[in-house]
């Protein structure tokens, strides 16, 4: 049986505000002995931090002192850039050491209980200039399926600049995800290739011409899914801002093939920046 303190740790809803999470959470946070529940806890991890404690745990003591404060010197503080910098880190280590050495960390780092370590994981995917689009995608599937919403945001980011240097690849690859049993993997693959995105570059083909992604898009048109549905329609709505009169076309054809609850749902998201330009 669990002590009662970890339930209790494990049933929490989160603080709103930072200043609102109690210490001892902050704590198992910053020392990879917790995963975060909520947005507030994610952005309130130190992630220099963190390493600090994940490089001691790694038997890595030796590294600790030089790629930290190469960190450091960096000033970067935005979550966003402090994620990729740790994994950029990690691949230059990785460098340094046998294959055998490297394979053993990263699933260390790629199994972690912490959400962020394993965020940390995921860039070193996307930013590992040895594999082929098609390796980083099947590396990155774990990510695209697991279970914290920070590591499945983070997984579709890692690996939106090299789906960005082969977009025509990359739709007929994840074309076959869109039909995967895990709501997960269909929402990875449509979220990941959102013509503007959250937090992200923006795709300019498909906001010249959005018609690219349409087959893939047309087989989640009535996901059973809300997590999926609310990423075809926040796609669809990208696509709005520079295609409007397509959009419109394809809700409406949508609704006349499938006029269901679900397709509906999808096309009120989709055309909400349509309806506010009437």
């Amino acid at each position: 049986m669990q002590p009662k303190e970890e339930i209790d740790y494990l049933a929490r809803k989160g603080a709103r505000k930072l200043t609102d999470i109690p210490s001892d959470v902050l704590e198992l946070l910053q020392t990879g002995a917790l995963q975060s529940v909520n947005l507030t806890e994610w952005l309130a991890v130190d992630h220099l931090t963190l390493l600090h404690h994940v490089l001691l745990e790694l038997g890595l003591e030796q590294e600790t002192h030089a790629m930290i404060e190469r960190l450091r010197c960096t000033k970067e503080t935005k979550i966003m850039k402090i994620i990729p910098a740790i994994a950029v880190e990690w691949l230059g280590l990785f460098a340094q050491m046998p294959e055998q050495d490297s394979s053993r960390i990263f699933h260390s780092l790629a199994s972690h209980l912490s959400d962020s370590v394993r965020c940390w994981a995921a860039y070193i995917i996307g930013l590992d200039q040895r594999l082929s689009l098609e390796e980083r995608l099947a590396t990155i599937r774990p990510f695209a399926a697991d279970t914290h919403f920070g590591v499945r945001e983070i997984a579709w980011m890692a690996v939106r600049e090299p789906i960005m240097r082969d977009l025509e690849r990359a739709l007929a690859l994840l074309a076959v995800w869109v039909m995967d049993p895990d709501a997960n993997i269909r929402r990875f693959a449509v979220e990941s290739i959102r013509p503007i995105g959250v937090w992200a570059k923006h795709i300019q083909p498909l906001k010249e011409n959005p018609a690219l992604a349409l087959s893939l898009l047309e087989r989640v048109k009535a996901d059973p899914v809300k997590y999926v549905q609310d990423s075809v329609g926040n796609w669809l709505n990208d696509a709005s801002k520079t295609r409007p009169e397509w959009v419109v076309e394809v809700c409406n054809q949508w609704l006349d093939l499938s006029d269901t609850k679900e397709t509906r749902r999808i096309v009120t998201k989709a055309k909400r920046s349509v309806e506010k330009m009437k």
